[in-house]
């Protein structure tokens, strides 16, 4: 469990999973990656097909001065965190980026996905796990 700031306030994992119900597409990613940079954008898009699932995206192994820049950059509607002490790394151990998790709503990761993803990859996913 996690909790890191994001664009708009703070993010935590467990208050999520308490208290929203829905689960996570977590996506680790940094702004010096360009595969991170590329499917942004279609994660942003599948966020938006799939208000089921909560999305949060967080910079890791980066500066947050320059994941900042970058989250304003890219504009992406789906919430972005900073992992500015390591914890999200750490716990994730990504072999590396950009790293995705799908975890269910009782915390539990149902998979891992290590490199870019499409938005058809995501619907399948979520075709897969919440049905």
């Amino acid at each position: 469990m996690f909790t890191v700031g994001t664009t708009d306030g703070t993010f935590s994992l467990s208050e999520h999973l308490a208290t929203d119900g829905r689960p996570v597409f977590l996506n680790l990613w940094a702004s010096w990656c360009f595969p991170c940079r590329e499917e942004m954008p279609a994660i942003d898009a599948a966020a938006l097909n799939h208000p089921e699932v909560a999305f949060i995206g967080v910079s890791v192994q980066d500066s947050t001065a320059e994941a900042t820049a970058f989250a304003e950059e890219i504009g992406v509607q789906y919430t972005l965190g900073f992992d500015e002490d390591g914890t999200v790394d750490a716990a994730y151990t990504p072999l590396g980026l950009p790293a995705s998790f799908i975890i269910s709503a009782d915390g539990v990761i149902l998979e891992r996905i290590f490199g870019k993803v499409t938005e058809a990859d995501l619907d399948e996913k979520f075709s897969k796990h919440f049905g």
